[in-house]
Protein backbone atom coordinates (compact mmCIF):
# COMPACT_ATOMS: atom_id res chain seq x y z
CA UNK A 1 0.00 0.00 0.00
CA UNK A 2 1.94 3.03 -1.21
CA UNK A 3 1.78 6.08 1.03
CA UNK A 4 0.30 9.03 -0.81
CA UNK A 5 0.08 11.33 2.16
CA UNK A 6 1.41 14.26 0.20
CA UNK A 7 0.23 13.29 -3.22
CA UNK A 8 -1.89 15.68 -5.24
CA UNK A 9 -4.65 13.09 -5.25
CA UNK A 10 -4.90 13.07 -1.46
CA UNK A 11 -4.87 16.86 -1.19
CA UNK A 12 -7.36 17.16 -4.03
CA UNK A 13 -9.92 14.82 -2.51
CA UNK A 14 -9.54 15.87 1.13
CA UNK A 15 -9.61 19.61 0.43
CA UNK A 16 -11.39 20.24 -2.85
CA UNK A 17 -14.28 17.94 -2.04
CA UNK A 18 -14.15 18.47 1.74
CA UNK A 19 -16.96 21.05 2.03
CA UNK A 20 -19.49 18.93 0.16
CA UNK A 21 -18.35 15.63 1.66
CA UNK A 22 -17.89 16.68 5.28
CA UNK A 23 -19.98 19.85 5.56
CA UNK A 24 -23.38 18.10 5.66
CA UNK A 25 -22.08 15.72 8.32
CA UNK A 26 -20.97 18.59 10.55
CA UNK A 27 -24.36 20.28 10.23
CA UNK A 28 -26.33 17.13 11.03
CA UNK A 29 -24.09 16.17 13.96
CA UNK A 30 -24.06 19.71 15.35
CA UNK A 31 -27.85 19.86 15.52
CA UNK A 32 -28.16 16.32 16.85
CA UNK A 33 -25.44 16.95 19.44
CA UNK A 34 -27.32 19.99 20.71
CA UNK A 35 -30.58 18.06 21.12
CA UNK A 36 -29.39 14.74 22.56
CA UNK A 37 -28.52 15.95 26.09
CA UNK A 38 -31.96 17.54 26.47
CA UNK A 39 -34.10 14.62 25.29
CA UNK A 40 -34.48 13.21 28.85
CA UNK A 41 -35.22 16.71 30.19
CA UNK A 42 -38.02 17.32 27.69
CA UNK A 43 -39.36 13.81 28.26
CA UNK A 44 -39.53 14.52 32.00
CA UNK A 45 -41.44 17.73 31.30
CA UNK A 46 -43.97 15.62 29.38
CA UNK A 47 -44.51 13.42 32.43
CA UNK A 48 -41.84 10.72 32.16
CA UNK A 49 -40.18 9.34 35.28
CA UNK A 50 -36.42 8.66 35.32
CA UNK A 51 -36.65 5.16 33.83
CA UNK A 52 -39.11 6.23 31.15
CA UNK A 53 -37.00 9.26 30.24
CA UNK A 54 -34.01 6.95 29.75
CA UNK A 55 -36.18 4.71 27.57
CA UNK A 56 -37.24 7.67 25.42
CA UNK A 57 -33.61 8.71 25.02
CA UNK A 58 -32.74 5.18 23.90
CA UNK A 59 -35.31 5.50 21.08
CA UNK A 60 -32.63 7.41 19.16
CA UNK A 61 -30.29 4.40 19.20
CA UNK A 62 -33.15 2.00 18.45
CA UNK A 63 -34.16 4.12 15.47
CA UNK A 64 -30.61 4.07 14.18
CA UNK A 65 -30.46 0.30 14.54
CA UNK A 66 -33.72 -0.10 12.65
CA UNK A 67 -32.70 2.37 9.94
CA UNK A 68 -29.42 0.85 8.77
CA UNK A 69 -30.77 -1.97 6.62
CA UNK A 70 -33.55 0.08 4.93
CA UNK A 71 -30.92 2.78 4.33
CA UNK A 72 -28.72 0.25 2.55
CA UNK A 73 -31.66 -0.62 0.31
CA UNK A 74 -32.34 3.05 -0.45
CA UNK A 75 -28.74 3.99 -1.21
CA UNK A 76 -28.36 1.03 -3.55
CA UNK A 77 -31.38 2.16 -5.60
CA UNK A 78 -31.58 5.94 -5.54
CA UNK A 79 -28.01 6.93 -4.70
CA UNK A 80 -26.27 8.62 -1.81
CA UNK A 81 -27.19 12.23 -2.54
CA UNK A 82 -30.94 11.69 -2.87
CA UNK A 83 -30.99 9.41 0.18
CA UNK A 84 -29.33 12.13 2.26
CA UNK A 85 -31.80 14.76 1.06
CA UNK A 86 -34.82 12.54 1.77
CA UNK A 87 -33.44 11.63 5.20
CA UNK A 88 -33.02 15.33 5.96
CA UNK A 89 -36.58 16.16 4.91
CA UNK A 90 -38.04 13.33 7.00
CA UNK A 91 -35.86 14.45 9.92
CA UNK A 92 -37.55 17.86 9.70
CA UNK A 93 -40.85 16.11 10.37
CA UNK A 94 -39.24 14.47 13.39
CA UNK A 95 -37.96 17.83 14.61
CA UNK A 96 -41.42 19.35 14.27
CA UNK A 97 -42.87 16.40 16.19
CA UNK A 98 -40.32 16.80 19.00
CA UNK A 99 -40.96 20.53 19.29
CA UNK A 100 -44.74 20.38 19.15
CA UNK A 101 -45.47 16.98 20.71
CA UNK A 102 -48.40 17.22 23.13
CA UNK A 103 -47.72 13.77 24.57
CA UNK A 104 -44.79 11.61 25.57
CA UNK A 105 -45.69 8.93 23.02
CA UNK A 106 -45.49 11.31 20.04
CA UNK A 107 -42.24 12.75 21.38
CA UNK A 108 -40.71 9.26 21.60
CA UNK A 109 -41.84 8.43 18.04
CA UNK A 110 -40.24 11.65 16.82
CA UNK A 111 -36.95 10.78 18.55
CA UNK A 112 -37.09 7.32 16.93
CA UNK A 113 -37.63 8.96 13.54
CA UNK A 114 -34.57 11.17 14.00
CA UNK A 115 -32.47 8.10 14.77
CA UNK A 116 -33.89 6.25 11.76
CA UNK A 117 -32.95 9.14 9.45
CA UNK A 118 -29.53 9.54 11.08
CA UNK A 119 -28.80 5.95 10.02
CA UNK A 120 -29.76 6.72 6.42
CA UNK A 121 -27.69 9.88 6.39
CA UNK A 122 -24.62 8.20 7.88
CA UNK A 123 -24.79 5.17 5.61
CA UNK A 124 -25.18 7.31 2.49
CA UNK A 125 -22.01 9.24 3.29
CA UNK A 126 -20.18 6.03 4.26
CA UNK A 127 -21.15 4.36 0.99
CA UNK A 128 -20.08 7.39 -1.03
CA UNK A 129 -16.64 7.48 0.59
CA UNK A 130 -16.23 3.73 0.20
CA UNK A 131 -16.62 3.80 -3.57
CA UNK A 132 -14.97 7.15 -4.37
CA UNK A 133 -11.92 7.53 -2.15
CA UNK A 134 -8.62 5.89 -3.21
CA UNK A 135 -7.46 3.11 -0.91
CA UNK A 136 -4.11 4.87 -0.37
CA UNK A 137 -5.78 7.46 1.86
CA UNK A 138 -9.16 5.86 2.56
CA UNK A 139 -8.50 5.64 6.31
CA UNK A 140 -7.62 9.34 6.56
CA UNK A 141 -10.70 10.32 4.60
CA UNK A 142 -12.97 8.17 6.75
CA UNK A 143 -11.25 9.28 9.96
CA UNK A 144 -12.03 12.83 8.89
CA UNK A 145 -15.62 11.75 8.35
CA UNK A 146 -15.71 10.32 11.87
CA UNK A 147 -13.95 13.43 13.13
CA UNK A 148 -16.53 15.77 11.63
CA UNK A 149 -19.25 13.79 13.40
CA UNK A 150 -17.30 14.00 16.66
CA UNK A 151 -16.83 17.73 16.14
CA UNK A 152 -20.58 18.23 15.87
CA UNK A 153 -21.31 16.05 18.88
CA UNK A 154 -18.57 17.78 20.88
CA UNK A 155 -19.63 21.36 20.06
CA UNK A 156 -23.39 20.68 20.05
CA UNK A 157 -23.85 20.55 23.86
CA UNK A 158 -22.04 23.90 24.22
CA UNK A 159 -24.38 25.38 21.60
CA UNK A 160 -27.31 23.98 23.58
CA UNK A 161 -25.98 25.60 26.76
CA UNK A 162 -25.74 28.94 24.98
CA UNK A 163 -29.26 28.67 23.58
CA UNK A 164 -30.61 27.80 27.02
CA UNK A 165 -28.86 30.81 28.49
CA UNK A 166 -30.38 33.11 25.86
CA UNK A 167 -33.90 31.69 25.50
CA UNK A 168 -34.38 29.67 28.68
CA UNK A 169 -36.34 27.03 26.77
CA UNK A 170 -35.16 23.54 25.80
CA UNK A 171 -37.22 23.70 22.61
CA UNK A 172 -34.82 26.33 21.23
CA UNK A 173 -32.27 23.56 20.68
CA UNK A 174 -34.82 21.56 18.68
CA UNK A 175 -35.47 24.50 16.37
CA UNK A 176 -31.71 24.97 16.08
CA UNK A 177 -31.51 21.34 14.91
CA UNK A 178 -34.20 22.14 12.36
CA UNK A 179 -32.15 25.06 11.07
CA UNK A 180 -29.10 22.82 10.72
CA UNK A 181 -31.21 20.32 8.76
CA UNK A 182 -32.50 22.99 6.38
CA UNK A 183 -28.93 24.18 5.74
CA UNK A 184 -27.80 20.58 5.21
CA UNK A 185 -30.59 19.82 2.72
CA UNK A 186 -29.83 22.98 0.75
CA UNK A 187 -26.13 22.13 0.70
CA UNK A 188 -26.81 18.61 -0.54
CA UNK A 189 -29.34 19.62 -3.21
CA UNK A 190 -27.92 22.94 -4.42
CA UNK A 191 -24.19 22.48 -3.94
CA UNK A 192 -21.87 20.81 -6.46
CA UNK A 193 -22.54 17.09 -6.74
CA UNK A 194 -19.39 15.41 -5.35
CA UNK A 195 -20.24 12.19 -7.20
CA UNK A 196 -20.01 13.95 -10.58
CA UNK A 197 -16.94 15.88 -9.45
CA UNK A 198 -15.12 12.72 -8.47
CA UNK A 199 -16.02 11.13 -11.80
CA UNK A 200 -14.87 14.20 -13.72
CA UNK A 201 -11.54 14.32 -11.89
CA UNK A 202 -10.83 10.66 -12.57
CA UNK A 203 -11.76 10.97 -16.23
CA UNK A 204 -9.39 13.93 -16.53
CA UNK A 205 -6.62 11.96 -14.86
CA UNK A 206 -7.19 9.07 -17.21
CA UNK A 207 -7.02 11.35 -20.28
CA UNK A 208 -3.82 12.94 -18.99
CA UNK A 209 -2.23 9.62 -18.10
CA UNK A 210 -2.00 10.58 -14.43
CA UNK A 211 -3.77 7.57 -12.94
CA UNK A 212 -1.66 5.99 -10.23
CA UNK A 213 -0.97 2.51 -11.50
CA UNK A 214 1.15 1.54 -8.49
CA UNK A 215 -1.71 1.83 -6.01
CA UNK A 216 -3.18 -1.65 -5.98
CA UNK A 217 -6.17 -0.47 -4.01
CA UNK A 218 -8.40 0.64 -6.88
CA UNK A 219 -7.59 4.44 -7.07
CA UNK A 220 -11.29 4.96 -7.66
CA UNK A 221 -13.22 1.76 -7.86
CA UNK A 222 -14.94 0.53 -10.95
CA UNK A 223 -18.26 1.14 -9.24
CA UNK A 224 -18.40 4.72 -10.41
CA UNK A 225 -19.90 4.02 -13.81
CA UNK A 226 -22.06 1.29 -12.33
CA UNK A 227 -23.53 3.76 -9.87
CA UNK A 228 -24.27 6.14 -12.63
CA UNK A 229 -26.40 3.47 -14.27
CA UNK A 230 -28.17 2.63 -11.04
CA UNK A 231 -30.11 5.84 -10.77
CA UNK A 232 -33.89 5.75 -10.93
CA UNK A 233 -35.18 4.53 -14.25
CA UNK A 234 -32.02 2.54 -14.99
CA UNK A 235 -32.50 -0.45 -12.74
CA UNK A 236 -30.21 -1.35 -9.89
CA UNK A 237 -27.12 -1.82 -12.00
CA UNK A 238 -23.85 -3.48 -11.10
CA UNK A 239 -23.37 -7.06 -10.14
CA UNK A 240 -26.00 -6.83 -7.48
CA UNK A 241 -28.84 -6.97 -9.91
CA UNK A 242 -32.50 -6.51 -9.14
CA UNK A 243 -32.71 -9.80 -7.24
CA UNK A 244 -29.99 -9.02 -4.67
CA UNK A 245 -31.53 -7.73 -1.45
CA UNK A 246 -30.11 -6.80 1.91
CA UNK A 247 -30.92 -10.16 3.52
CA UNK A 248 -29.23 -12.03 0.69
CA UNK A 249 -26.22 -9.75 1.07
CA UNK A 250 -26.08 -10.55 4.78
CA UNK A 251 -26.17 -14.27 4.07
CA UNK A 252 -23.56 -14.04 1.32
CA UNK A 253 -21.16 -12.20 3.64
CA UNK A 254 -22.09 -14.03 6.84
CA UNK A 255 -18.52 -15.18 7.46
CA UNK A 256 -16.94 -11.74 7.58
CA UNK A 257 -19.90 -10.33 9.51
CA UNK A 258 -19.72 -13.09 12.12
CA UNK A 259 -15.95 -12.71 12.61
CA UNK A 260 -14.52 -9.30 11.80
CA UNK A 261 -18.00 -7.80 12.23
CA UNK A 262 -18.24 -9.10 15.81
CA UNK A 263 -14.77 -7.71 16.56
CA UNK A 264 -15.97 -4.34 15.28
CA UNK A 265 -19.12 -4.66 17.42
CA UNK A 266 -16.93 -5.20 20.50
CA UNK A 267 -15.13 -1.92 19.75
CA UNK A 268 -18.46 -0.16 19.39
CA UNK A 269 -19.58 -1.66 22.72
CA UNK A 270 -16.48 -0.45 24.57
CA UNK A 271 -16.85 3.03 23.07
CA UNK A 272 -20.48 3.23 24.12
CA UNK A 273 -19.78 1.89 27.60
CA UNK A 274 -17.20 4.66 28.12
CA UNK A 275 -19.94 7.28 27.80
CA UNK A 276 -21.97 5.54 30.51
CA UNK A 277 -19.28 4.32 32.91
CA UNK A 278 -17.32 7.56 33.32
CA UNK A 279 -20.21 9.72 34.62
CA UNK A 280 -21.51 6.89 36.81
CA UNK A 281 -18.04 6.26 38.22
CA UNK A 282 -17.65 9.93 39.12
CA UNK A 283 -20.96 9.87 40.96
CA UNK A 284 -20.12 6.62 42.76
CA UNK A 285 -16.85 8.00 44.20
CA UNK A 286 -18.57 11.16 45.40
CA UNK A 287 -17.45 13.79 42.88
CA UNK A 288 -19.64 16.81 42.19
CA UNK A 289 -21.26 17.36 38.79
CA UNK A 290 -18.84 20.10 37.76
CA UNK A 291 -15.77 17.92 38.40
CA UNK A 292 -17.31 14.98 36.54
CA UNK A 293 -18.16 17.20 33.59
CA UNK A 294 -14.60 18.55 33.55
CA UNK A 295 -13.02 15.09 33.58
CA UNK A 296 -15.37 13.74 30.93
CA UNK A 297 -14.85 16.90 28.86
CA UNK A 298 -11.05 16.56 28.97
CA UNK A 299 -11.36 12.91 27.97
CA UNK A 300 -13.56 13.96 25.04
CA UNK A 301 -11.12 16.68 24.02
CA UNK A 302 -8.25 14.15 23.92
CA UNK A 303 -10.47 11.84 21.90
CA UNK A 304 -11.29 14.57 19.38
CA UNK A 305 -7.68 15.76 19.09
CA UNK A 306 -6.50 12.33 17.91
CA UNK A 307 -9.12 11.54 15.26
CA UNK A 308 -6.91 12.31 12.24
CA UNK A 309 -3.88 10.54 13.73
CA UNK A 310 -5.85 7.30 13.57
CA UNK A 311 -6.30 7.64 9.82
CA UNK A 312 -2.61 8.46 9.34
CA UNK A 313 -1.60 5.34 11.24
CA UNK A 314 -4.03 3.10 9.32
CA UNK A 315 -2.96 4.38 5.92
CA UNK A 316 0.75 4.24 6.66
CA UNK A 317 1.10 1.07 8.72
CA UNK A 318 -2.16 -0.85 8.31
CA UNK A 319 -5.52 -1.09 10.03
CA UNK A 320 -4.35 -3.31 12.88
CA UNK A 321 -1.84 -0.72 14.09
CA UNK A 322 -4.68 1.59 15.08
CA UNK A 323 -7.32 -0.96 16.09
CA UNK A 324 -5.07 -3.01 18.37
CA UNK A 325 -3.59 -0.17 20.49
CA UNK A 326 -7.03 1.39 20.79
CA UNK A 327 -8.64 -1.80 22.07
CA UNK A 328 -5.74 -2.62 24.42
CA UNK A 329 -5.74 0.89 25.88
CA UNK A 330 -9.49 0.96 26.44
CA UNK A 331 -9.70 -2.65 27.64
CA UNK A 332 -6.78 -2.31 30.06
CA UNK A 333 -8.01 1.13 31.12
CA UNK A 334 -11.41 -0.20 32.13
CA UNK A 335 -9.90 -3.20 33.94
CA UNK A 336 -7.48 -0.99 35.87
CA UNK A 337 -10.20 1.54 36.72
CA UNK A 338 -12.31 -1.26 38.20
CA UNK A 339 -9.72 -1.73 41.00
CA UNK A 340 -9.50 1.95 42.02
CA UNK A 341 -12.98 2.59 43.42
CA UNK A 342 -12.06 2.36 47.08
CA UNK A 343 -8.50 3.68 46.89
CA UNK A 344 -7.60 6.89 48.79
CA UNK A 345 -6.78 8.71 45.55
CA UNK A 346 -9.84 7.45 43.65
CA UNK A 347 -10.49 10.84 42.03
CA UNK A 348 -6.94 11.04 40.70
CA UNK A 349 -7.13 7.53 39.25
CA UNK A 350 -10.50 8.36 37.73
CA UNK A 351 -9.07 11.38 35.92
CA UNK A 352 -6.01 9.47 34.75
CA UNK A 353 -7.89 6.50 33.34
CA UNK A 354 -10.50 8.76 31.77
CA UNK A 355 -7.62 10.33 29.84
CA UNK A 356 -6.34 6.86 28.88
CA UNK A 357 -9.79 5.94 27.58
CA UNK A 358 -9.87 9.21 25.63
CA UNK A 359 -6.55 8.33 23.96
CA UNK A 360 -7.79 4.84 23.09
CA UNK A 361 -11.07 6.11 21.71
CA UNK A 362 -9.29 8.79 19.70
CA UNK A 363 -6.97 6.21 18.13
CA UNK A 364 -10.03 4.22 17.09
CA UNK A 365 -11.56 7.10 15.13
CA UNK A 366 -12.68 5.97 11.70
CA UNK A 367 -11.74 2.31 12.24
CA UNK A 368 -15.27 0.97 11.97
CA UNK A 369 -15.94 3.06 8.85
CA UNK A 370 -12.63 2.04 7.28
CA UNK A 371 -12.91 -1.68 7.99
CA UNK A 372 -16.47 -1.68 6.68
CA UNK A 373 -15.30 0.03 3.50
CA UNK A 374 -12.38 -2.38 3.14
CA UNK A 375 -14.50 -5.52 3.20
CA UNK A 376 -17.59 -4.16 1.40
CA UNK A 377 -18.31 -5.34 -2.17
CA UNK A 378 -16.78 -2.88 -4.59
CA UNK A 379 -19.68 -2.63 -7.03
CA UNK A 380 -22.61 -2.28 -4.61
CA UNK A 381 -21.46 -1.65 -1.03
CA UNK A 382 -24.62 -0.08 0.40
CA UNK A 383 -26.54 -3.28 1.38
CA UNK A 384 -23.42 -4.73 3.00
CA UNK A 385 -22.68 -1.49 4.85
CA UNK A 386 -26.25 -1.49 6.13
CA UNK A 387 -25.63 -4.90 7.67
CA UNK A 388 -22.20 -3.88 8.96
CA UNK A 389 -23.50 -0.73 10.62
CA UNK A 390 -26.45 -2.61 12.13
CA UNK A 391 -24.01 -5.02 13.76
CA UNK A 392 -21.72 -2.32 15.12
CA UNK A 393 -24.64 -0.17 16.28
CA UNK A 394 -26.06 -3.21 18.08
CA UNK A 395 -22.81 -3.52 20.01
CA UNK A 396 -23.07 0.12 21.01
CA UNK A 397 -26.71 -0.26 22.03
CA UNK A 398 -26.19 -3.39 24.13
CA UNK A 399 -23.23 -2.08 26.14
CA UNK A 400 -25.16 0.45 28.31
CA UNK A 401 -27.78 -2.21 29.08
CA UNK A 402 -24.99 -4.63 30.03
CA UNK A 403 -23.37 -2.09 32.34
CA UNK A 404 -26.70 -1.28 33.97
CA UNK A 405 -27.62 -4.92 34.49
CA UNK A 406 -24.26 -5.99 35.95
CA UNK A 407 -24.06 -2.90 38.16
CA UNK A 408 -27.52 -3.69 39.54
CA UNK A 409 -26.69 -7.37 40.10
CA UNK A 410 -23.14 -6.91 41.42
CA UNK A 411 -21.42 -3.52 41.39
CA UNK A 412 -20.25 -0.79 39.05
CA UNK A 413 -16.65 -1.97 39.52
CA UNK A 414 -17.57 -5.45 38.28
CA UNK A 415 -19.45 -3.97 35.32
CA UNK A 416 -16.42 -1.83 34.47
CA UNK A 417 -14.14 -4.86 34.64
CA UNK A 418 -16.45 -6.80 32.32
CA UNK A 419 -16.32 -3.98 29.77
CA UNK A 420 -12.53 -4.08 29.98
CA UNK A 421 -12.56 -7.82 29.38
CA UNK A 422 -14.73 -7.30 26.28
CA UNK A 423 -12.16 -4.79 25.03
CA UNK A 424 -9.25 -7.19 25.52
CA UNK A 425 -11.15 -10.05 23.87
CA UNK A 426 -11.97 -7.69 21.01
CA UNK A 427 -8.25 -6.94 20.66
CA UNK A 428 -7.58 -10.67 20.24
CA UNK A 429 -10.36 -10.86 17.65
CA UNK A 430 -8.80 -8.01 15.68
CA UNK A 431 -5.42 -9.79 15.78
CA UNK A 432 -7.09 -12.90 14.39
CA UNK A 433 -9.37 -11.45 11.74
CA UNK A 434 -7.92 -8.17 10.46
CA UNK A 435 -4.91 -9.86 8.78
CA UNK A 436 -7.26 -12.36 7.13
CA UNK A 437 -9.82 -9.92 5.71
CA UNK A 438 -7.77 -6.71 5.46
CA UNK A 439 -4.16 -7.79 4.82
CA UNK A 440 -1.37 -5.23 5.00
CA UNK A 441 -0.57 -5.75 1.31
CA UNK A 442 -3.26 -6.30 -1.31
CA UNK A 443 -2.99 -8.70 -4.26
Amino acid sequence: MTDHASSPGAREVLWRFGPMVYGPTVLFALGEGAVIPLIPVIAAELGADLATAALVASALVVGQLCGNIPAGWAVARIGERLTMAIAGIISLAGVAGMALAPSLGLFAISVFLIGFCAAAFGLARHSFMTTRVPLAFRARALSLLGGTFRLGMFVGPFVAAGLLAVFGDEHATIWFFGGCLVAMILMVLLGPDPEKQFLGVEEARTRNGDMDTEDTGEPVTGSIPLRQSRRPGNGTGGSAGPGTGVLRTMWRHRRVLSTLGLAAASLSAVRSARQVVLPLWGVSIGLDAQTIALVVGISGAIDFALFYASGQVMDRFGRLWAALPAMILMGAGFVALAFTHDLPQAAMWFAMFAAVLGVGNGLSSGILLTLGADVAPKTDPAPFLGSWRTLTDAGGAIAPLLVSGIAAAASLAVATGVVGAIGLLGALAFIRWVPRYVPRTRP
